[in-house]
């Protein structure tokens, strides 16, 4: 049997791997938190300007931003074929001063969308970034042939905001709002109720919705099953990119499908990624659902035909990594393996080692028994 594991990933730095094509490169990462910052900036002072100007003459809301997503989540991969692009996802919540006593924002949808898109303009135009304005829940900002940043819209009831950024002062024993702000949001986004989190959607008006669960639900798998999990869900991203120019598997439907049926492998990528795939077809055909809200079904969203056609391609990448792991030819386990993931499966035979089954089988965790212990002691 062959071990591609060096060839999926490695720490020494001196060899390429697929993990590491995958990054942006330093640069496109600074060029896009550089957007990320001027996008922020921008509607900190762009939106109240806004809204003065539409005769908003009452407390006027301050913006404060929460990054959500594939950037968040540590998966995000460049893009691998035109027209992708690397999406960074940047949350603008507004304590809006024209929220009413209930959950509900007394002002459209609609105005809240076209504040921002007028507090952007300038920008835009200055910058010569496009302005997307066509998406249900966000608005879109392309910085780059590579990348774009999205704004989804969220309005919190004032109250909310402003009893967590004063505890966010006085927890820091800041005296001024200002000075507080950048700390604040952290412990805002992470103490804010969930039932009050609106949506901002160009046809619906406000919807329940907050990113935070599924963050904090994934977040939570990496610490429980380690970052071998995080680079298999990249791996299967980069072969939905390489097979898929636009649509496929959404990120979020591969995250949760993958999740359940990870099994930890010692130093061997690829059998982890091996093993998920050989559980992947029967997963999506049983369909997935959102883990942080199971009346919502994520299969459902790519739809039947979607599903066959994902399962199809799942398994011809199944098939081609056994057969590659399982090949005698080093030289042509790495053609196949860029047949499935492209170029950026390095293609360097000689770093491909021949192993044991002996060998195989140990990368594989024990698995616990059951106690022998019937409940706790105490001793003294």
């Amino acid at each position: 049997m062959l071990n591609l594991s060096p060839l999926f990933y490695t720490s020494e730095g001196s060899n390429t791997c697929l993990h590491n094509e995958l990054d942006l490169d330093l640069t496109q990462k600074a060029y896009i938190a550089e957007a990320r910052t001027a996008v922020r900036n921008c509607l900190r002072s762009g939106i109240p300007r806004v809204l003065r100007d539409k005769g908003f003459t009452d407390d006027i809301p301050q913006p404060r931003f929460f990054t959500q997503g594939s950037w968040a989540y540590k998966t995000l991969n460049s893009p691998a074929q035109h027209p992708q692009q690397a999406d960074l996802d940047d949350g603008c919540y507004l304590p809006l001063s024209f929220v009413s006593q209930t959950i509900k924002p007394s002002i459209a949808a609609v105005v809240f969308f076209s504040v921002v898109e007028e507090a952007l303009k300038d920008l835009a135009n200055e910058r010569n970034w496009e302005l997307v304005t066509d998406k249900p829940t966000c608005i879109r900002i392309v910085i780059s042939k590579y990348a774009h940043v999205d704004v989804p819209l969220y309005a919190i009831p004032d109250d909310e905001f402003k009893h967590l950024v004063k505890a966010s002062m006085d927890s820091y024993g800041y005296v001024n709002l200002a000075e507080a702000v950048v700390r604040a949001e952290h412990d805002a986004w992470t103490a804010l109720p969930s039932d009050k989190v609106l949506l901002a959607h160009r046809e619906l008006n406000w919807m329940s919705s907050d990113p935070r669960p599924v963050k904090e639900w994934f977040l939570g798998e990496i610490d429980a099953k380690g970052e071998q999990l995080r680079r298999v869900v990249r791996y299967i991203k980069a072969f939905r990119d390489w097979q898929w120019p636009s649509g496929g598997p959404s990120s979020i439907l591969i995250m949760a499908a993958v999740a359940p049926i990870f099994e930890k492998r010692d130093r061997r990528d690829d059998l982890a990624l091996l093993d998920v795939l050989a559980s992947l077809p029967d997963q999506l055909r049983g369909g997935v659902n959102n883990p942080i809200d199971d009346s919502e079904s994520l299969t459902d969203r790519l739809g039947q035909s979607g599903v066959e056609d994902a399962v199809t391609e799942f398994e011809t990448l199944e098939k081609m990594l056994r057969g590659a792991i399982n090949a005698g030819n080093c030289a042509q386990a790495c053609t196949w393996m860029r047949d499935v993931f492209g170029t950026r499966f390095p293609n360097e035979p000689d770093r491909v080692s021949q192993v044991s089954v002996a060998a195989t089988i140990l990368s594989t965790p024990a698995i616990a028994g059951p106690s022998e212990l019937v409940g706790r002691t105490k001793a003294g």
